[in-house]
């Protein structure tokens, strides 16, 4: 039961690194929180949405479910990864506008896009006015995601905010991240589990921030009087080479006894892409709390927690 002045949140992909973390923090903030993952809910079946939203009448839906197919995943085919990644990313948030729109228009909504949408972005500098070229069918299905929540917010007067987020990183993160990548080899190599460090391209740049302060901006966007688009970045970017030297220094390890650069494991080029969060600010008041060699100690210590205590 929801007690009295207690919020009500619905997180999608509650399993995932930004699921993980959100509920936590919503928690802490004394919300009630059901976490929904692809092992317990059916985000395609229209109707347990619609009764979903109908039973529970949530103060906050935080869609963060997506489908993702990295260039390090076992192939599949185009029209399953087509049909997979508009399902997920656009079809099941239809649900979830259309059953707030029928069963409880109070409800606010946002929804986690990507900095892929820009694609292979002209200028280094992204905002919410720059012109999107998705270069890939998660970032094709992510625009089409944002699109659909500015229907619902221009034609049906639903809360729905979009968040366009840049790399952000936790110990949560998947092994094919090259963030954990890096850290979990420099661990191992520390614990002399592992003899070197393969990355494909030490010049490539991110904006990196830290998934935790990225989780407080969604929650400061829903917060917000009105219902928009908002660029969650850093505003600042890394290389690979200052990520990995970084990493093995925390580690006191010397880095280029151990990391090996080759090219030939990239499968494509990425641009580099950079946030610029000032309308964000200006709304909110957030701003990235946690510095670049502060995330990288940071997760260190929760793996070193995790794996190596």
């Amino acid at each position: 039961m929801v007690r009295i002045n207690q919020k009500l949140a619905i997180i999608t992909g509650a399993s995932g690194q930004d699921g993980r973390i959100l509920h936590n923090f919503l928690r802490n903030k004394n919300y009630q929180v059901i976490g929904l993952d692809k092992d317990n809910f059916n985000l395609l079946n229209k109707a347990q949405v619609y009764k979903l939203i109908k039973k529970n009448k949530p103060a906050e839906v935080y869609y963060l479910a997506a489908f993702h197919h990295s260039s390090q995943d076992r192939p599949i085919k185009d029209e399953v990864l087509v049909k997979r990644s508009y399902e997920v990313n656009v079809l099941g948030l239809l649900y979830f506008l259309e059953g707030i729109r029928l069963y409880f228009p109070k409800t606010k909504l946002f929804y986690a896009a990507s900095s892929l949408l820009f694609g292979r972005a002209k200028t280094e500098r992204q905002t919410e006015i720059s012109p999107f070229n998705p270069n890939t069918i998660y970032g094709g299905t992510k625009l089409e995601g944002l699109n659909l929540c500015k229907f619902y917010r221009n034609q049906n007067n639903i809360f729905a905010s979009v968040g366009i987020l840049f790399n952000h990183e936790s110990a949560y993160r998947s092994d094919k991240f090259i963030t954990l990548k890096i850290i979990k080899t420099a661990l191992a190599i520390k614990a002399n589990k592992a003899k070197k460090l393969e990355v494909g391209n030490l010049s490539a740049a991110v904006d990196w921030g830290y998934a935790p302060d990225f989780v407080e901006a969604f929650w400061r966007i829903l917060n917000c009087k009105k219902a928009d688009d908002f660029v969650v970045a850093t505003g600042k970017k890394h290389t690979v080479r200052q990520f990995v030297k970084e990493t093995f220094k925390q580690l006191n390890l010397d880095w280029t006894k151990y990391v090996v650069e080759n090219k030939n494991i990239l499968t494509r080029q990425k641009a580099v892409l950079v946030g610029d969060y000032s309308k964000l600010h200006k709304a909110t008041g957030w701003k990235p709390k946690t510095s670049f060699n502060k995330m990288i100690s940071l997760i260190i210590a929760d793996l070193q927690k995790q794996y190596y205590d």
